[in-house]
């Protein structure tokens, strides 16, 4: 779906030579019936899957591949130094490590190391290749430098082949662009509001201590995040959040369950879209200390004494109205695809949601990290996406159902 961004862009798409450099042209295509300047910074690579009369077609510019050309008013840095945004799509492994190295072997890499502007890169690449411990090493330095990584996704590669390295879908690319921009897209959220909770939810035990969980909130920033850049008017229903929320998100902040259930009590009928995120403590202490409580006295095993908590997800769903959209999560440790979507299918039939949204977390992944894998299931269980990467692009993913 193509959006309108609020001011005109000068967006320098850079492709590099794989297999899904047919995808740029979509990219490029888009961003300009959007209405933007598109300058083209295209690798010797590139050429060799995608013409250049089809990319100067496209963007409506000339493509630009050597270095030395336009040496008179220094392209290889006024590229770099106009643009408001760059995306490179694909971002080849090669490319990725050039990147991260800071080298400039050729006029995408001067281009990229002369810009004072944000920079996405859309990895492509063989599953083998994504994974190798050079690979992650590299991804992670470029995104602690504030670099977005946009995907990859999951699914079909060159050949017979199959897994994570697919180059995310153009649409997801060029919302991300967008994001990265900063500019305003009213999209297909326009008109919507949108509730989102998130974070970890927090059972006292006595003053200084509380039973919880990791959850650090970040997927659901990221939701209300990409909820806004689609037009929405977003509230955010925080429980410890780790990150800020979004400039022009309404949040709420709530420590318990049943502070959660009392905020969603208040706000759920004046929204269309409500999507469960946050990781809801399962149980609480009966009783909660008004004192800490002592060492001396507990003794070296104490036992504390927990309930249940009310399922608030299973419970919204029972009072929502049929035009509201319920999206749920569903955090397991199992690292079996199948088991995952067994799991997944079992909780969607208990909760009946809309929509359940299964991530895979550990002890390194998916609470407290930027990355997430998801499995997205529809009522009766059909699987209706796969996405690993980026948070951002999880939420966009998700969106793009509960729209």
């Amino acid at each position: 779906m193509t959006t309108t961004a609020a001011r005109r862009l000068r967006i320098v798409v850079g492709v590099t030579g794989g297999i899904a450099a047919y995808k740029a042209v979509s990219v490029i295509r888009a961003f300009v019936l959007d209405g933007h300047h598109v300058d083209v910074v295209a690798t010797a690579g590139a050429l060799e899957f995608v013409g250049r009369p089809t990319l100067e077609a496209i963007s409506r510019n000339p493509v630009h591949t050597e270095l030395y050309e336009g040496v008179s008013e220094v392209r290889h840095v006024a590229l770099g130094q106009q643009a408001d945004v760059i995306v490179v799509a694909p971002t080849t492994a090669n490319t990725l490590a050039s990147i991260a190295a800071g080298l400039a072997p050729d006029l995408l890499g001067n281009t990229i190391l002369a810009r004072r502007c944000p920079l996405v890169l859309a990895p492509a690449m063989h599953t083998e290749m994504w994974e190798n411990p050079a690979t992650r090493a590299n991804v992670d330095l470029l995104r602690r430098r504030g670099i977005l990584i946009v995907g990859p996704g999951s699914g079909a590669l060159t050949g017979a082949d199959s897994g994570v390295g697919r180059m995310s879908e153009p649409e997801e690319i060029v919302a991300a662009t967008y994001s990265a921009a900063g500019v305003s897209t009213p999209g297909d959220l326009q008109g919507k509001r949108v509730l989102i909770t998130g974070g970890g939810t927090r059972e006292a035990i006595d003053p200084v201590r509380f039973i919880g969980n990791r959850s650090s909130g970040r997927q659901a920033v990221a939701l209300a995040q990409a909820a806004q850049d689609r037009g929405a008017t977003v509230t955010l229903i925080g429980a410890h959040l780790e990150v800020a929320a979004p400039h022009g998100v309404r949040l709420i902040e709530v420590t318990s369950t049943a502070e959660m259930a009392a905020a969603l009590d208040s706000e759920t009928a004046s929204h269309d879209i409500i999507i469960m995120a946050a990781a809801i403590a399962d149980y609480r202490p009966t009783a909660t200390s008004e004192t800490k409580l002592k060492k001396a006295a507990l003794g070296e095993t104490p036992s504390l004494l927990l309930e249940q908590n009310p399922d608030l997800l299973a419970a919204l769903v029972t009072t929502a109205r049929p035009d509201q959209f319920v999206v749920g999560f569903a955090a397991e440790t199992s690292q079996d695809r199948d088991d995952l979507v067994a799991l997944g299918r079992a909780k969607l039939e208990r909760k009946g949601c809309n929509v359940l949204v299964v991530n895979g977390v550990g002890w390194n992944t998916g609470f407290g990290s930027s990355q997430n894998d998801v499995i997205i299931l529809g009522r009766g269980g059909d699987i209706l996406g796969e996405v690993s990467g980026d948070k951002h692009q999880v939420a966009h993913r998700i969106l793009d159902i509960a729209s």
